[in-house]
């Protein structure tokens, strides 16, 4: 049984945990934490996994800009992390899916993406020049994408900019 829920303070720690062994280093852990610290920051798209009480998994959406005519705040989501021992169960699915309910929710219109096209081209993620957004990275076209909600409209278009907490990861 996998419950998802938001985070609180005292899940701080062992979140740090779960981003640092899920990515084999403490960027991830560390941005969350500059990303907490900022203006960037949606309490309500910071969630976590818990398998019998134990906090194995963690996803956080927060603001990122997106910059044409005009400069509009989407969501980014990043990062999104669980446990080694308890990957491939569908417990990131899980975080994704609950994630993308809230935002639809909360009425944000885009959620931007740099990740694996097979796990999330399920959830109705496509690369983002479909869209004519366009990657701050030199990165490969399949891999930068982007999910639009129900408030999506044509007027998102332009190039990302992610946040300074972003910086060294």
């Amino acid at each position: 049984m996998i419950d998802i829920r938001c985070e609180t303070v005292p899940d701080y720690t062992v979140i740090a945990e779960v981003n640092t062994l899920a990515f084999g280093q403490e960027n991830e852990a560390k941005l969350v934490e500059k990303i907490r610290c900022s203006d960037r920051y949606i309490p309500e798209l910071s969630l976590v996994a818990e398998v019998e009480n134990i906090v194995v998994g963690h996803i956080l959406f927060s603001y990122i800009d997106l910059v044409g005519e005009e400069t509009l705040q989407v969501l980014g989501l990043a990062p999104m992390a669980v446990h080694p021992q308890f990957q491939r169960q569908g417990i990131g699915s899980k975080l994704v899916q609950a994630g993308l309910e809230i935002a639809d929710t909360r009425k944000e219109a885009v959620v931007i993406v740099l990740g694996h096209p097979q796990f999330y081209n399920r959830f109705g993620f496509q690369a983002s020049v479909s869209y004519k957004i366009e990657s701050p990275f030199p990165v490969p076209e399949d891999v930068f994408m982007v999910k639009s909600l129900q408030s999506y409209e044509k007027i998102y278009q332009g190039k990302v900019v992610y946040p300074t907490a972003f910086e060294g990861v």
